[in-house]
């Protein structure tokens, strides 16, 4: 097979011309090239989406140019498993690149994970949501504390904490951020209602409307003054019937006293007004007499 290879990020191998094996093309960086098709993505690496547009544009400058910048990978097997590059490795693909420039680094799991991350979230690859979810991951997997996650990624603690509360979001609300439909600051604003049905309801209104973030802020105030309202009047409403039985059950008692018997009271209301029935029960018709009786004294 005949190899022409041009552009950075090629090592050597962009000077060879001759029948060779792609993983012995080394250079002074430890470069190699490998074979495009012994180059496999990492099922659990941070960034899960990619932008097809974006893709095509990258394909064309690596046409042009070449990766200027090598992937970073793992061996695996027979194969190389991607650290970070991800995006230019399928980019590549796109371009019908045969090989493409490879540095080797054996890292653990949480190591791969964390440099992974790291690039991505330097370079700003990452939405939000699958920013969420590594610091997630790392937390869960790893047990690393959030403070822990700051320092490996160079952020402060609440930049950390205030992504992992994202998760919290209805997952319908989280699949507009991952799109882009909505922003962060959207999202961080929805955390303040609570029920996700509501959540879902205020980010289609956003993305319909095209409401600011500011805007957004004034919409979840109302929702939450009209929540606590109606919450009140619930209440009010719950403490006046409570006080309403604890009337007609102390009438009940008085007659049960008086009719030496169970008398239940049943009480409604319909159109504002209270309704209801007295229940006298008896158990035998010299009981029956009895009670009439002590009616017909009262």
């Amino acid at each position: 097979m005949s190899m022409k290879k041009s552009g950075l990020g090629r090592g050597l191998g962009a000077l060879i011309d001759n029948d060779v094996k792609e993983e012995n093309i080394t250079d002074k960086n430890g470069i190699i090239e490998v074979d495009i098709n012994k180059i496999e993505p990492d099922e659990n690496q941070p960034r899960s989406k990619f932008d097809n547009e974006s893709l095509n544009e990258l394909a064309e400058s690596i046409k042009n140019l070449g990766i200027v910048n090598p992937i970073i990978a793992k061996k695996n097997g027979e194969f190389y498993k991607i650290i970070t590059g991800e995006r230019r490795w399928r980019a590549a693909r796109i371009a019908g690149s045969k090989t493409v420039p490879v540095i080797v680094k054996e890292y653990d799991e949480l190591e791969t994970i964390e440099v992974a991350l790291i690039e991505n979230v330097q370079r700003e690859d990452l939405n939000p949501i699958e920013e969420a979810l590594t610091y997630r991951r790392l937390s869960e997997e790893f047990n690393l504390s959030q403070e822990e996650i700051s320092k490996k990624i160079g952020k402060s603690r609440t930049v950390v904490t205030n992504a992992m509360r994202l998760l919290k979001l209805d997952q319908r609300v989280q699949n507009f951020l991952s799109e882009g439909k909505i922003s962060a600051g959207h999202a961080r604003t929805l955390l303040g209602i609570e029920n996700h049905d509501v959540q879902f309801e205020t980010a289609e209104k956003i993305i319909d409307d095209g409401i600011s973030v500011r805007e957004t802020e004034e919409l979840v105030k109302i929702l939450n003054e009209k929540k606590e309202e109606v919450s009140e009047e619930k209440n009010e409403i719950k403490t006046e019937d409570n006080e309403k039985n604890s009337i007609y059950d102390n009438i009940s008692n008085e007659l049960n006293q008086i009719l030496g018997t169970k008398v239940s009271i049943k009480n409604k209301q319909k159109n504002g007004k209270n309704k209801g029935k007295i229940e006298i029960e008896y158990y035998s018709d010299e009981e029956l007499d009895r009670i009439f009786c002590l009616l017909k004294k009262i």
